[in-house]
């Protein structure tokens, strides 16, 4: 079927319309009608080729909301009209041990992401939500509520799920301590659903003009990490670092010493260049850095549900996908609050 999107063709030029087509349906496959779709750093990471192994012409995004318009034989899920989600991924080989421990982005195998990547056959390309609509297996589709603020939903598929999961794995709850490095897409959910989950939260920011929007959004403390007293002001008693940043310019140890024995630092952004790290900040205290990716599906879903239940949405700024290209240039500016969402319908 032909579908409507925009493209990079290459790594140094701009994205534009581009039409391509989806597979037929499968028996257990749901075609999506996409309404939304949010812009996510890592789509700029990807579209430029800075993490390396970029094929085009791509399709990005992988924040996506839209309404099922067809399904399969014996899908169950779902049905034509219902509301549905699509996140980084949209298959796995479903049968290694982390597929059967519902983590997904772990496949042994290696999982099918959402674009820039090959379906299962290992040859097909994966096209992402900067389109018309998509084609996905409804195990890898998620119910969202169609009484949310849909667009508002769209980056909870990545920016949500990418913060909460390091959150609830390590057990952030009534009482924890909990420092955000950065108050950008990622950052400002991270600051929402900590909040959400009754732990105090520390907003790292080098931005003295984020101050107030950060405590509105639930911070409860706001340390601008280029003012020595304010560093100074917090000695290490945070229990989890999220760690946001998708940069490299920046001192690991000032925010490392904010920890307490045994705290970790969960990093979530991807710098494309190396990051520097004394080891000294982390062997006397016992402080741990560590990885986290994603989510899996039925976290995902977990993540929906715990979102629409304490009223939990993205704060966005909704544009046309012809000023997809401005929008990314102003997230490497840092100007937006939070997450650009494109509106498909100016697809056309």
């Amino acid at each position: 079927m032909p579908t409507k999107s925009y493209a990079a063709l290459s790594p140094t030029t701009p994205l534009v319309p581009f039409q391509f087509e989806r597979r037929a349906l499968r028996e257990h496959d749901v075609l999506i009608d996409i309404l939304y779709c949010g812009v996510c750093h890592s789509d700029i990471h990807q579209a430029r080729d800075e993490w390396g192994g970029s094929t085009f012409p791509m399709v990005p995004g992988h924040e996506i909301v839209g309404r099922v318009s067809r399904v399969g034989s014996k899908v169950t899920k779902f049905k034509i009209g219902d509301i549905a989600g699509v996140g980084c991924m949209v298959d796995s080989c479903r049968h290694c041990e982390s597929c059967h421990e519902n983590l997904e982005q772990f496949c042994k195998n290696g999982g099918s992401y959402t674009y820039n990547d090959l379906e299962q056959d290992k040859k097909t390309p994966t096209m992402g939500g900067y389109s018309s609509d998509i084609v996905v297996d409804e195990a890898f589709t998620l119910k969202i509520s169609p009484d949310l603020d849909l667009a508002r939903v769209a980056p909870l598929l990545c920016a949500g799920i990418t913060t909460y999961s390091p959150l609830r794995y390590w057990k952030v709850q009534q009482g924890s301590r909990v420092g955000v490095m950065g108050l950008g897409g990622l950052g400002h959910m991270a600051v929402k659903l900590a909040k959400a989950m009754g732990a105090h939260v520390t907003l790292f920011t080098t931005s003295l003009s984020k101050k107030d929007d950060a405590l509105v959004l639930g911070a409860d403390e706001v340390v601008i990490s280029t003012d020595e007293n304010s560093v100074n002001a917090h000695p290490g008693k945070l229990d989890v670092i999220i760690n946001t940043l998708g940069s490299n310019k920046y001192d690991i140890g000032l925010y490392l010493n904010k920890l307490k024995r045994d705290g970790i630092m969960a990093i979530v952004g991807l710098p494309a260049e190396p990051i520097s790290l004394g080891l000294g900040n982390i062997i006397a205290p016992r402080r741990k850095i560590a990885g986290s990716l994603i989510g899996g599906l039925a976290e995902t879903q977990e993540m929906l549900d715990f979102c629409a239940e304490h009223n939990i949405l993205s704060d966005i700024e909704l544009i046309p996908i012809q000023d997809v290209n401005k929008a990314y240039e102003r997230v490497l500016k840092s100007d937006v609050k939070y997450r650009f969402v494109i509106d498909m319908k100016s697809l056309g």
